[in-house]
């Protein structure tokens, strides 16, 4: 089970650089339901998302390089590209803080995930937060892999 607030960054904290981070890639194979592959560093991964906003299932599944490949010609929309940075926020909390790159850029989201609801709904974001878009569907990285390709000037 995934529990998880999300939020627009409009600015980035200054401890950024001290942060460890990961190189994702990711694709859809499907949006309803949600099938995703996943290349994050040299891991890869398959994995199935449930119907949800704040609270939704999640199953990963393990992949070799060679199975990611083979079905990376058949992600539909856009390949995502982002940086994650890891930033600790609490002994028990910690901010996935992804900085979109390519199409879906200067796109900064914030996630936070919890072990139950009821700490989600208590959750207070720190400053540098902005918008919370927990509850709108527009910020699922599904969704966002559907959108087109910008138009060149």
């Amino acid at each position: 089970m995934e529990i998880e607030r999300k939020f627009l960054i409009q600015s980035l904290p200054g401890n950024l650089d001290s942060c460890p981070f990961h190189q994702i890639e990711q694709g859809y194979l499907c949006t309803d339901p949600v099938v995703r592959i996943r290349r994050q560093d040299e891991d890869y991964y398959l994995t199935y998302k449930s119907k949800g906003l704040m609270v939704r299932e999640e199953y990963n599944l393990p992949l070799t390089k060679e199975a990611y490949e083979h079905l990376l010609p058949k992600v539909d929309g856009i390949l995502i590209s982002k940086k994650r940075y890891l930033i600790p926020l609490s002994s028990s909390l910690t901010v996935e803080l992804d900085i979109f790159e390519g199409e879906l850029s200067p796109l900064i989201l914030a996630e936070v995930e919890f072990d139950t609801e009821q700490e989600a709904k208590k959750f207070t974001p720190p400053g540098w937060f902005g918008e919370d878009v927990t509850y709108s569907p527009d910020y699922h990285n599904s969704v966002l892999s559907q959108k087109r390709q910008k138009t060149a000037n």
